[in-house]
């Protein structure tokens, strides 16, 4: 059962960063919501190999917006990707 808590605590975190760094989930999803779904998964699982998610989540209990993934993220390149401009 650890490994399910592991991803849940990732997909916080995961949708977290997206929402601090207005990264518009939903649009994505609108134009390919299969591929959107799979790219979301493939992003959470990276995050349970994640370095630092104390860091992390200390990092968005003190910040209600970030201008970039911070630079241990695994998800950093993706992330800063689809940020909203």
């Amino acid at each position: 059962m650890a490994i399910f808590s592991k991803i849940g605590k990732s997909a916080d975190l995961m949708f977290g960063l997206t929402e601090r760094m207005d990264v518009d989930l939903g649009s994505l999803a609108q134009n390919n919501p299969e591929q959107a779904a799979q790219e979301y998964r493939s992003m959470v699982l990276q995050c349970t190999g994640c370095s630092d998610p104390v860091a992390c989540a200390k990092l968005q209990r003190s910040n209600d917006h970030l201008d970039e993934a911070p630079e241990y993220c695994r998800n950093r390149d993706a992330l800063n990707a689809l940020r909203v401009k």
